[in-house]
């Protein structure tokens, strides 16, 4: 990845589109760091625009109840979308033919219907169309990448990716957020949407964009209770020639985890969270320790890295964690994942 560091101080003029993915307050909370400027907020739930305008001081009179009326009124170059996986469709709809460069919330889109559309429009009017996934920003993340294509664990063989939490109602999410993560038409899925989407992001950039040659996957609501309509559990196997891909996704761990395991023909890598990993670079060398420092702006957070991208301070890889070529195939790969978990058959991808 290429950055510029001759950045444009300008900042990109930011419409947030929608309030209840609690994402939002990674943005809302942001410091300011001159980069970028939140001009318009779309949310027509007052109660909830209003609850978050007190929590981080922004003035309802920037707060509107769509989005024409937003982009009419504020101008925005760019925006973030934080509903609904269903609605990011509506989002690159009204924004892409006014040339406002878009960045949704993971996954891209909640069907490959909506991300074959999503792309046409990207690519007919020349936005950026970009995917935030915590785990981009990552420092262990980036470190194990760069340690693969150095080849310093041997040819990959394994991939296991962890996440998941104990379940957002036991987390105590808010209802606004649980009416539609919990909804198989809003969100896609469980489980499987909510957190299978990073394991897939991760393994798809580790393959440099290979296509699984197949995809199995189980899915079970082990808390109908609490989780009628959705699975709160998935495991879902990536085949490769010669790796295979493995990603465990739940509502059911006893403790938050996003974390990985990377297996080469010689060594290891586990990326244990954002800073800290391990790893035995063959049977002959004892487990080596690093605690990495986080990384630099402008690659340390969405938002800094989105702007730097519509200034074309950075030019973004094929295939990076972010990019629209990664995503499409994230949820192919889901899409996949859904019919092998309801038929009980493994899905063939065709190349």
């Amino acid at each position: 990845m290429s950055i510029n560091l001759f950045a444009s101080s300008n900042p990109v003029r930011i419409g947030v589109v929608g309030l209840t993915h609690t994402h939002v307050h990674w943005v809302l909370g942001r410091p300011n760091r001159g980069d970028i400027k939140i001009v318009g907020i779309v949310e027509p739930n007052r109660d909830l625009a209003s609850r978050y305008a007190k929590q981080h001081g922004f003035s309802m009179d920037i707060v509107f109840n769509t989005m024409d009326e937003m982009i009419e009124k504020t101008h925005p170059e760019a925006v973030t979308a934080f509903g609904s996986i269903y609605e990011h469709l509506k989002v690159v709809e009204t924004c892409a033919p006014l040339g406002i460069h878009v960045m949704v919330e993971k996954p891209l889109a909640v069907s490959m219907e909506h991300a074959v559309k999503m792309k046409a429009l990207a690519d007919k009017y020349n936005i950026h169309l970009l995917t935030n996934y915590e785990t981009t920003w990552y420092a262990t993340n980036h470190k194990a990448y760069e340690m693969v294509n150095e080849n310093a664990i041997g040819e990959l063989r394994k991939v296991v990716v962890h996440d998941g939490h104990k379940g957002p109602i036991e987390l105590g999410i808010n209802q606004e957020f649980l009416d539609w993560l919990t909804d198989p038409v809003q969100n896609g899925a469980g489980a499987l949407t909510d957190f299978g989407c990073y394991g897939v992001n991760l393994i798809t950039w580790l393959q440099d964009g290979a296509k699984p040659i197949s995809v199995t996957a189980t899915t079970q609501t082990f808390k109908p209770d609490l989780y009628p309509k959705v699975d709160d559990e998935a495991n879902i196997i990536l085949t490769y020639p010669k790796m295979v891909g493995i990603v465990e996704a739940s509502w059911n761990w006893p403790i938050a985890r996003k974390d990985m395991e990377v297996y080469g023909k010689k060594g290891y890598i586990y990326a244990d969270n954002r800073v800290e990993m391990r790893y035995q670079l063959n049977e002959n060398e004892d487990e080596e320790s690093l605690t990495l420092e986080e990384r630099k702006p402008p690659v340390d957070d969405p938002f800094a890295f989105f702007a730097a991208v519509i200034r074309n301070e950075i030019t973004l890889p094929s295939y990076d964690p972010s990019s629209l070529e990664n995503n499409m195939l994230v949820v192919e790969i889901l899409d996949a994942a859904k019919e092998s978990a309801k038929t009980g058959k493994t899905v063939n991808l065709t190349k």
